[in-house]
Formats: structure tokens, C-alpha cells, sequence
């Protein structure tokens, strides 16, 4: 009959109607679990880039010498570490394709800087020149990109790490590291690594931050205040020079400086 209400069943009164847009909502949470996932391996593999980084920088720092391959002992150890961060890259480098290499880019640049700090420190070492971008590039193999201000800001960690071999250097042979000079070569030719840290400071504080436009680099962001440690740094290594040559006729002969617990008295820190 006309307007007679059948009774619902059981079944229609237990199961809720199933919103059109539930399909939807379920697709952004897989995407947003796929967001997290991913974002927490490139973390965790730039942590781990990071220290391996570090170990490469403190092995690199026992060497005492310019211009020279590292020694055998110092390879041993550095070369495998290498492997291991290679490795690393490899197994985010799915990650970082396309646009994701933009939106992780702040997730993965702490482990690119400590990086870009370990393999310009060994090739300043062994050439006592400055790492150009192409070179750390071809350190990364095409696997992950290297952008201009990772490679800078590593560059600026880079002066910390010059500063305490330099440090290092003069007091434990009483001169500051530099090449030794070829048969014929002028010595004036020849730059000791003090005024290598003079101009890096020189073209750092020369970079002009605001020709990159409007956005929130990575460079912007963190160059200003490296830039105070990168000039404190600097100054260091000219007071431990200015401390040598002013006070150095004072000292004793066979006098060796305090190196702050390191190894016995009266011996060297450990080198190669």
C-alpha cells in the first residue's frame, strides 16, 4: 500500500553507511605513511653518513704532511668508511628522485655537509688546493644531488677542520704545514696553509646571500652564523702563529707545548 514504511532489518541497522569519500581519505593516509617512512630512512641514513663523516675527519687529521698521498695507514682505515657511505646514498637514492630530491633535501644535507667537510679536508691534504664542485661531485657518483649551498656551507665546516691541523702541525714540528718546495722552485711560490685559511675566509665573507632571490635557502639559513665560527676559527690559527713567533725564542730548547693530555710527556700526538 501506498505510504506504508517497511521495518529495517537487522542487517541494514548493524552496518553504517560506507562514506563516498572514505576511499579518498584512505589514499592520502597510505601516502602520508609513505611520506613519514621515507622521510625517516633518509634521516637515518644521513645520521649515519654523518658519523662516518666525522671518523674519516679525525682519522685525516694524525696526517702531517701537504702535497703528499695519504699514508697507508690512514687509507686503511678511510677507504672502507668511503665504501659505507656510498652504500648509504645508494640505498636512499630511491628516495630522492624527481621533486623528492627538492622536498628531502633538508632531511639529507646535514650528512652532503659533514661529507663535503671529510672529502675536501683529504683533497686539500693531498693538494693543498680547494675542492671545486665538479670534483665533489663526481665523489657522489650522479647517486644523490649535490647543490651549490651544501657544498658551500661544507666548505665553511671545512676552515674548523684546517685550523686544528694547522694548530696540530706547528706544535708538534714548530712550523706551519706547507709544501715543501720542488728543486728550482721558489720558496715565495710556496703558501703555508695559514694564509690558505686567510683567503678561504676572504672569499666566504665575499659571498653575496641576497643575489639568490627572496627564498629560504639552505645558505641563507645557516651561512650567517657560520660564518662567526668560521672567522673565530680563522683567528685562532693567526693567535697560535702570532704566540709562536713572539714568544717561540723564549721557550727552551726541546720544549714541547701542552696538547692536553694527549699521550705521554715530552711525546708527539700520534702522526703518519
Amino acid at each position: 500500500m501506498a505510504g506504508t514504511k517497511h521495518p529495517r532489518s537487522d542487517d541494514d541497522m548493524s552496518t553504517p553507511p560506507v562514506s563516498p569519500f572514505m576511499p579518498m581519505f584512505e589514499t592520502f593516509r597510505a601516502e602520508l605513511d609513505e611520506h613519514h617512512d621515507r622521510r625517516e630512512r633518509i634521516i637515518k641514513a644521513s645520521r649515519d653518513i654523518t658519523a662516518l663523516s666525522k671518523k674519516m675527519i679525525f682519522t685525516l687529521q694524525r696526517v702531517r704532511t701537504l702535497c703528499h698521498p695519504l699514508p697507508p695507514p690512514v687509507s686503511k682505515e678511510n677507504v672502507p668508511r668511503h665504501a659505507q657511505i656510498m652504500s648509504l646514498f645508494v640505498s636512499i637514492t630511491p628516495d630522492l628522485q624527481g621533486l623528492n630530491s627538492w622536498r628531502y633535501q633538508r632531511n639529507i644535507s646535514p650528512g652532503i655537509q659533514e661529507y663535503i667537510e671529510a672529502i675536501s679536508f683529504q683533497h686539500y691534504l693531498e693538494t693543498q688546493q680547494l675542492i671545486t664542485f665538479p670534483e665533489a661531485q663526481a665523489k657522489f657518483l650522479h647517486r644523490v644531488r649535490l647543490t651549490e649551498d651544501d657544498l658551500v656551507l661544507g666548505l665553511f665546516d671545512l676552515v674548523g677542520e684546517l685550523m686544528r691541523f694547522a694548530i696540530t702541525g706547528m706544535a708538534t714540528s714548530g712550523a706551519l704545514p706547507r709544501r715543501v718546495p720542488a728543486v728550482g722552485e721558489e720558496r715565495g711560490e710556496v703558501r703555508d696553509i695559514l694564509t690558505d685559511l686567510r683567503s678561504l675566509r676572504t672569499c666566504l665573507e665575499s659571498l653575496d646571500m641576497t643575489s639568490r632571490g627572496k627564498d629560504f635557502t639552505p645558505l641563507k639559513r645557516d651561512a650567517e652564523k657560520k660564518m662567526e665560527v668560521m672567522r673565530t676559527c680563522v683567528e685562532k690559527g693567526e693567535t697560535a702563529v702570532y704566540g709562536r713567533i713572539i714568544g717561540g725564542g723564549e721557550r727552551p730548547k726541546g720544549w714541547m707545548p701542552d696538547l692536553g693530555g694527549v699521550g705521554e710527556v715530552g711525546r708527539e700526538v700520534e702522526s703518519y
